[in-house]
């Protein structure tokens, strides 16, 4: 998919992996529509850039809906959908105080997986409207999910359970959308350097840099965003979750 001219949507764009991907693919010549539930990052961006910008809560199907339709409403029909909405929520399964509540995990569930199901169906459903390009592709999309899919620690049951099923998502949605040219690919970021990590002690930030095999930092999100401008161009990259982690294998703690 030629990056330069296409309209493209970027869910989760207003700061961290999403900002980064947000700015590579303006630079890149594409249409770019931001969307995300913070609105002051999100408009700030867009006013900066020049863009649009959308208030959307991936759990609520008419925002995803109307993100989309106002991305595909931009130079001649979405062509890419990009979802870095997620969060995140630390809690073992049981422990002393008893059972994990209920209701976290169904939250973690609810944007993460849910919500990355959302933008994925509104998105493809927009895309199959698209006159076909070279090899009759209509169009991309790029999920995001995490290493902890793979590598799940302690406390990260919710987490895990939510990005192992971005993961899991992937390959059945390339082949249900293969007969309409629309292309489904995932990112399983390691440890990046996003606002999250930001709150953290400087020290602290330099010893899980340390703990990567190569390069020993943390990753940049602007490398998230290269990857994906990647999976956007190359035709041959469908059904694919590709780790971005520097050989990083999580321990258990």
């Amino acid at each position: 998919m030629k990056i330069e001219g296409s309209s493209a949507l970027v869910v989760g764009g207003a700061s961290g992996l999403g900002e980064a991907t947000v700015r590579d693919l303006h630079g890149r010549g594409a249409l770019v529509t931001v969307a995300d539930v913070n609105a002051e990052k999100g408009e700030a961006l867009a006013s900066e850039l020049g863009l649009e910008f959308l208030a959307c809560d991936v759990r609520e199907e008419t925002h995803v809906q109307a993100a989309v339709e106002h991305a595909a409403a931009v130079g001649g029909g979405l062509r890419i959908a990009i979802c870095c909405a997620g969060t995140g929520w630390a809690q073992k399964v049981a422990g002393s105080k008893g059972p994990h509540p209920l209701l976290p995990f169904e939250t973690i569930i609810s944007i993460n997986l849910i919500g990355t199901f959302n933008v994925l169906r509104f998105a493809s459903a927009a895309m199959i409207a698209n006159e076909p390009l070279e090899d009759d592709e209509r169009g991309v999309c790029v999920n995001t999910a995490s290493i902890a899919a793979f590598d799940g620690q302690v406390g990260q049951i919710a987490y895990a359970a939510s990005k192992g099923g971005v993961v899991a998502m992937t390959l059945p949605a390339a082949r249900d959308l293969a007969q309409y040219g629309i292309r489904v690919n995932t990112v399983a970021p390691g440890l990046f350097d996003t606002p999250l990590l930001a709150a953290l002690p400087e020290e602290a930030r330099q010893k899980l840099g340390a703990g990567v095999p190569f390069p020993r930092r943390l990753g940049a999100p602007t490398e998230y965003a290269q990857l994906v401008c990647q999976l956007v161009e190359n035709r041959m990259l469908n059904g694919e979750t590709i780790r971005l982690d520097g050989a990083l294998r999580m321990p258990p703690r």
